[in-house]
């Protein structure tokens, strides 16, 4: 039985292998909630002071906190924002750093979330978006990354956009806990964008997703809305509206005139 704490990574250590796990990343914690009532197992977002109340809302289940690429300069940045983050909450810490960082941060006891394959931050390294570790050269590079991160102390890495071949055998190859963003159904994770899968990236949805809503016009119908109620309220305003009795306090005459012989 799972306590308030969700899956632990000794938990999704030992699921490496047995069944897939669901995890989403979020931007709102609205979306989050959601997730979780859903019955989503793991929730991931970026690491920053406003979402640091996100774990607390979330009890029961895995929390991950990325650190934002470009953020931290050295191993000690990165190392001071991931204790701060584990201790507001967070189970496990993501960070697309190199293995010399994450080496220190695993050191140190955090739990690391590691990246290799398509590494937005990095697309100008790889010729832009796309698929990574389709040739040999390729293939092999994104397999010596993630034996440098298990190396490094990393206890899972995210796969983005690799072969799904590739990815399998990365997952069976390897201690990693591995998380399939776009890289086939054989990883020990299976990993989306919370804004993929309700719609609201309007006009644009990354070949690996799924689209379950389209929340992107449900908030357009809500901008309208929002804009039609304060044009109606200009309107009341010109119009004196807010002179009825209904949106006023009446004062007893005989309180007035006494007031006004005060004054």
């Amino acid at each position: 039985m799972m306590s308030d704490l969700g899956l632990t990574v000794f938990d999704l250590k030992n699921l490496k292998g047995k069944r897939t796990v669901k995890f989403v990343q979020v931007d709102t914690l609205d979306q989050a909630i959601a997730a979780k009532e859903a019955g989503i197992e793991m929730i991931g977002t970026g690491y920053s002071q406003s979402k640091s109340h996100f774990p607390s809302s979330l009890k029961g289940v895995h929390f991950q906190f990325g650190l934002q690429w470009g953020e931290h300069t050295n191993a000690d940045e990165a190392l001071r924002s991931a204790m701060q983050a584990m201790n507001q909450g967070a189970q496990s810490i993501y960070c697309p750093m190199s293995p010399q960082v994450i080496e220190v941060l695993a050191r140190e006891g955090v739990p690391v979330i590691a990246h290799a394959g398509l590494i937005p931050p990095k697309i100008t390294l790889t010729g832009g978006y796309r698929a990574v570790g389709k040739s040999l050269e390729e293939a092999k590079a994104v397999w010596d990354m993630a034996k440098s991160y298990e190396s490094a102390g990393a206890f899972a890495i995210e796969l983005e956009v690799i072969p799904y071949s590739l990815a399998k055998e990365i997952t069976n190859r390897t201690s990693l806990f591995t998380i399939s963003l776009g890289s086939g159904a054989d990883c020990n994770a299976q990993y989306l964008f919370s804004a993929d899968i309700l719609g609201e990236n309007k006009g644009f949805i990354p070949r690996h997703a799924k689209q379950y809503r389209d929340l992107s016009s449900e908030y357009e119908r809500l901008h309208n809305e929002r804009v039609s109620a304060y044009k109606e309220y200009i309107l009341d305003v010109e119009n004196n509206t807010f002179a009825n009795k209904e949106f006023t306090v009446k004062l007893d005459d005989n309180v007035f005139d006494k007031f006004i012989k005060s004054i």
